[in-house]
């Protein structure tokens, strides 16, 4: 690939070199020359923003490491700065990995080039050849500042919140929940180009690899947290907000057979618990927190909690923004409080039963 910074080095996948020779010279060339304008372009728009807007969410904390942001480099991308550094010093530590983390990370000019490597490679099959993969998930990438934002704000929400994450260069290699969620934002891409065949292809090999089933239609905002992912399924017609986080066997399904506009609204900020199973055309409010477990068949108010089977209201969390915190558990101080509301209004249910009113 014309992207990578160093063609000569003799570990990288064999697949690569075969393809440059298949195609033509003037036509390799022609290739390599869009590449670079591509980056050239990037490289201005950084220029411009100064710095990617990993942070322009407002919420989203900035990494505690100098290293991750460099705000004396007019055109420095914290999140592949970051990314690069820590796969040279994983490289010095497990020599045995320094050809898989150059070929993945350090042979690439942008987080977009080592992100499609990282996914086609992950993804291919003996039918869906790597090569394939890459061209689509680079076509739609280079071409989607959306995307290309989304990535960078994807990552930094699993680092920032996963504490078993140690390290961005962790959440390319390794983190499903992550791949899942970037393949879905290009098949989603697809979807909306009314390339719908490639789309479902592209979310069977996710469901297949990963185990997470998310439909191409779905749209799903901005600093999303799939922790760990496996066993998450999203329909057609669900929303997801920015800021949400959804632990895993999430489900926000349907309840029966009929079409259009018939799966889960989730709001900015939520926090949906393990397994929980929100079902139909409802809405999760602002900022709610979902209990794992639940089911959920009718409207969360933002800012509350709901539990149980069906999913009652049983509190109201403090923070604006519980995806953030990913404080989920119910302490025993905090059912005790519950409790003693709970009897406080039987208390008055009854006095206000005997003077008449309901």
């Amino acid at each position: 690939m014309a992207c990578l910074s160093d063609e000569s080095w003799v570990s990288l996948p064999k697949m690569l070199s075969e393809r440059l020779t298949l195609r033509g010279g003037d036509q390799n060339e022609e290739e390599e020359l869009k590449k670079k304008s591509f980056v050239e372009s990037k490289r201005t728009q950084y220029r411009i923003e100064k710095v990617f807007p990993v942070y322009a969410l407002g919420r989203i904390s900035k990494p505690e490491s100098d290293s991750v942001v460099n705000s004396g480099d007019p055109i420095a991308d914290p999140i592949w700065d970051a990314v690069k550094e820590e796969a040279k010093l994983e490289a010095e530590k497990e020599p045995i990995l320094s050809s898989f983390l150059y070929a993945s990370i350090m042979s690439h000019d942008c987080l977009e080039q080592a992100l499609g490597f990282v996914l086609a490679n992950r993804l291919q099959n003996p039918t869906l050849l790597a090569t394939q993969l890459m061209d689509i998930f680079f076509n739609v990438i280079f071409h989607d500042t959306g995307i290309q934002r989304s990535i960078r704000l994807d990552m930094q929400a699993f680092k920032d919140r996963d504490p078993a994450c140690l390290s961005y260069c962790s959440v390319l290699l390794y983190l499903k929940g992550y791949h899942s969620l970037q393949v879905h934002r290009v098949a989603h891409a697809l979807w909306s180009q009314g390339r719908k065949v490639l789309a479902l292809a592209l979310q069977s090999r996710i469901s297949e690899v990963f185990g997470v089933d998310i439909h191409p239609a779905a749209k799903i905002g901005e600093g999303i947290l799939l922790d760990h992912g496996t066993g998450v399924v999203i329909g057609e017609t669900a929303v997801v907000g920015n800021r949400v986080s959804l632990m895993h066997g999430v489900t926000l399904g349907g309840t029966g057979k009929e079409v259009g506009d018939r799966h889960p609204k989730v709001s900015d900020g939520a926090l949906i618990g393990a397994s929980a199973t929100i079902l139909g055309n409802i809405k999760i409010g602002k900022g709610a927190m979902v209990a794992a477990g639940s089911l959920v068949l009718k409207d969360v108010p933002p800012h509350s909690m709901v539990a149980g089977i069906p999913a009652k209201v049983i509190g109201y969390v403090n923070e604006q923004d519980p995806s953030l915190t990913m404080k989920h558990d119910a302490t025993k101080d905090f059912f005790e409080h519950v409790a003693d509301n709970f009897k406080d209004g039987r208390s008055t249910g009854g006095q206000e039963s005997g003077s008449g009113k309901k």
